[in-house]
C-alpha cells in the first residue's frame, strides 16, 4: 500500500535563540534543582516547561495560560530539539502551567533560585557592577479584594485609584538593568518600608557588600539610610521636602545667592562627544545618628545641593505661562457685555481677582490696583417713578507682573538635595549626579514589565499565589531581555561597530544600541518544513539572513541552534 506524501511546517522564529539563551543562563537546571515538584509530575521537566512558557511570552507577547498549549502543539519538533527531551503539547496545559505559578509563588525556594541565578550570571557573563537600582511599580486590575490578599486599594501609579492593585519592588544591577531581586507585596503597602527588605534580599542574592544602592526619595527614609550604612554599603537618593523643608533649602542656598559658596559645574557627554552643561552644585556634610535594631549608628553624610538647569528652565517656562494666563483672566474681569458679570463693589472685584490668582498658583507675583471712577447719571421718570439722579461706580482692575518677586521665586527652582554616605573620592559630586540621572534604567525595567512583550497588565489570573508566581515568572523573562540587549551592546562597543537592518523601511539605518525587542523581531518568519515521503523524511529550515547570523555571532551563539533542527537530513534542502 502506498503512503501519501505529507508536508508539515512549524514557525520557528526566535524560539531556538530564546531557549538557548535561557539554557546558557542556567535557568532550566536551577529550576529543576531548587524547586521540589510533586512526584506525580510526568513528561517534560519542570525547568523546561518554564523555559518553554517564557519563550512563548517573549515571542508572542502574551502570558495567558490557555494560549501556550496551542502554541506548543504547532512547535513540538522545534521544542523537542531545543530541550533534548520529548515534548508533547500536553506538557503546556493550563493545569500544568497553574502548578508552575503556584510553585514559583513559594518564597523560600524562589529566594534560593534568585540567589543561585544571580551567582550564575555574575560568573558566566563577568558582570562586575557594584551599583544596584531599586524602584517600585503597581499593577492594577479587576480583582476581588480580600483582607489578607495582595490585591488591595492604594496609591495608584497607573492613575486608577478605583481599581485594586499589587505592588512590585524591582532591584536591578547597573548598568545592565538585569533584575537581581523581585518582591511582590500588597497594593496598599507604603513604599518607604519596602526598601530595607529589598536591600537585604540583594545582599543575600549577590553575596556582596560595599554596593551602591540608588533609589528615589522614598528610599531616603533615615531608617533605610541607617540600615545601608550599618551593613557596610553605600546609598544615593534625593531627599524629599519632608526631610529638607523649604526653609532648610533656602538656608542652604543663601551662601550661593550671596556669592559666598562656589558651585561646581556638571557636564554630560553626548554620544557625539559634545559636553553639555546640565547642572551646578556644591556639597556639605552633616552627622547622622539613627538606630538599627537595638544599635545606634552614627556616620557622616554628604548632602549634595544641586540645581538641574533643565528643570529650572522648565519651571520658568511653566511659571511664565501661568502668569500670562492669569493676566488674561484678570483683565477679562473688566470686560462688559452680555453674560459678563458686573462687579458693583471693590470687595467683590478683589475677591474674584484673588480667586483667579489662586487658580493659576501665582500668589505674590502680580501687582493689582483697582481704580474707582464715580459718576452721576439722570434716570427718566416713568409712570409713578419720578426722574432722579443715580450715583454709579466704574471699577477698573489693572494688573502687572512683579518681576522682582518672579525672579525671587525662580532662583529657588531646579534645586534638589541628594544624600549619600559614599566618600567623595569614590563618588564625586559630578559622578553622583550622573549616577542618579541613570535611574531610568530600572524604571525602564518596570515599564517593560508592564508593557510589551511581558505585559503583566492586564493580568489574566485571580488567585493571590498565581499573581505572585506570574510576576516572578515575568521577572525571569525580564532578565532574559535585558541580558540579550546588554550582551549585544557590549560586543558592539568593544568592536566600535553598529548593527544595520533592524528598522523596517530603512535597512541602512544602523545603531550601536539596539533593543532586545528589535533583535528578536529580526528572527521572524523562520520556518521549519518536514517532508515525509516514505521511506524518506526531509527537513528544511529557512536559511538565516546575514543580519540573523550577525546577531547570533554578537551573542556568541552558533547558527547550529537553528540548522540542527534539520539534523536528520544530510543537509538542509
Amino acid at each position: 500500500m502506498n503512503e501519501e506524501l505529507t508536508v508539515t511546517t512549524e514557525r520557528v522564529d526566535d524560539t531556538p535563540l530564546l531557549m538557548a539563551q535561557q539554557e546558557r543562563m542556567g535557568i532550566p537546571d536551577l529550576l529543576n534543582e531548587i524547586f521540589d515538584i510533586h512526584g506525580n509530575w510526568q513528561g517534560l521537566s519542570f525547568g523546561w516547561v518554564v523555559v518553554g512558557w517564557l519563550s512563548h511570552i517573549l515571542s508572542e507577547a502574551d502570558h495567558r495560560m490557555n494560549h501556550v498549549r496551542p502554541w506548543a502543539e504547532r512547535r513540538e519538533r522545534t521544542l523537542g530539539a531545543c530541550t533534548g527531551e520529548q515534548v508533547r503539547a500536553l506538557d503546556f496545559s493550563d493545569d500544568r502551567l497553574a502548578i508552575v505559578l503556584r510553585t514559583l509563588s513559594e518564597d523560600a525556594p524562589w529566594a534560593a533560585f534568585e540567589a543561585a541565578l544571580n551567582q550564575n550570571l555574575l560568573r558566566v557573563y563577568a558582570l562586575g557592577s557594584k551599583q544596584v537600582r531599586i524602584d517600585t511599580t503597581t499593577c492594577s486590575g479587576y480583582w476581588e479584594v480580600t483582607s489578607d490578599g495582595v490585591f488591595q486599594f492604594g496609591y495608584s501609579k497607573d492613575k486608577r485609584p478605583d481599581l485594586p492593585q499589587v505592588k512590585v519592588v524591582l532591584s536591578a544591577l547597573d548598568p545592565l538593568g538585569v533584575p537581581v531581586a523581585t518582591d511582590v507585596v500588597a497594593g496598599n503597602r507604603a513604599d518607604d518600608p519596602l526598601y530595607t527588605p529589598a536591600i537585604q534580599r540583594v545582599r543575600e542574592g549577590l553575596g556582596k557588600r560595599g554596593l551602591l544602592y540608588v533609589g528615589d526619595s522614598k528610599m531616603g527614609a533615615i531608617e533605610t539610610r541607617a540600615f545601608v550604612q550599618a551593613g557596610g554599603d553605600r546609598y544615593l537618593c534625593p531627599l524629599s521636602r519632608v526631610q529638607v523643608p523649604e526653609e532648610d533649602l533656602v538656608a542652604y542656598l543663601e551662601p550661593v545667592w550671596a556669592e559666598e559658596q562656589a558651585l561646581e559645574e556638571i557636564y554630560r557627554e553626548r554620544l557625539d562627544g559634545e559636553r553639555v552643561l546640565i547642572a551646578k552644585g556644591y556639597e556639605r556634610q552633616v552627622e547622622r545618628t539613627a538606630e538599627v535594631g537595638e544599635r545606634a549608628v552614627t556616620w557622616m553624610e554628604r548632602q549634595l545641593v544641586v540645581r538641574s538647569l533643565k528643570q529650572a528652565r522648565a519651571a520658568e517656562t511653566r511659571l511664565r505661562k501661568r502668569l500670562k494666563e492669569a493676566e488674561a483672566d484678570l483683565r477679562a474681569l473688566n470686560e462688559r457685555g452680555r453674560g459678563k458679570r458686573r462687579y458693583e463693589t471693590v470687595a467683590e472685584l478683589r475677591q474674584a481677582a484673588e480667586g483667579v490668582i489662586e487658580t493659576h498658583r501665582v500668589e505674590g507675583l502680580l501687582e493689582m490696583d483697582i481704580h474707582v471712577t464715580t459718576h452721576k447719571r439722570k434716570v427718566r421718570g416713568y409712570r409713578d417713578r419720578p426722574t432722579r439722579i443715580v450715583t454709579e461706580q466704574d471699577l477698573q482692575l489693572e494688573v502687572a507682573v512683579d518681576e522682582r518677586a518672579v525672579q525671587e521665586r525662580l532662583r529657588r527652582k531646579g534645586w534638589r538635595v541628594y544624600a549619600t554616605n559614599a566618600p567623595a573620592d569614590c563618588l564625586p559630586l559630578a559622578q553622583a549626579v550622573l549616577a542618579y540621572r541613570n535611574q531610568y534604567r530600572v524604571e525602564r525595567g518596570c515599564g517593560r514589565l508592564k508593557g510589551r512583550p511581558l505585559s503583566v497588565t492586564p493580568m489574566y489570573v485571580e488567585r493571590n499565589d498565581h499573581a505572585t508566581g506570574l510576576i516572578r515568572l515575568l521577572s525571569i523573562a525580564l532578565r532574559v531581555l535585558t541580558l540579550l540587549e546588554f550582551l549585544v551592546r557590549r560586543r558592539l562597543t568593544e568592536e566600535e561597530a553598529e548593527l544595520a537592518g533592524l528598522y523596517a523601511g530603512n535597512p541602512t539605518r544602523s545603531t550601536a544600541r539596539p533593543t532586545a525587542e528589535r533583535l528578536l523581531e529580526a528572527f521572524e518568519h523562520i520556518t521549519l518544513t518536514v517532508i515525509r515521503d516514505p521511506p524518506r523524511t526531509l527537513h528544511h529550515i529557512t536559511p538565516l539572513s546575514s543580519l540573523q547570523q550577525r546577531i547570533l555571532d554578537l551573542l556568541d551563539f552558533s547558527p547550529d541552534i537553528y540548522t540542527s533542527l534539520c539534523a536528520e537530513s544530510s543537509k538542509p534542502i
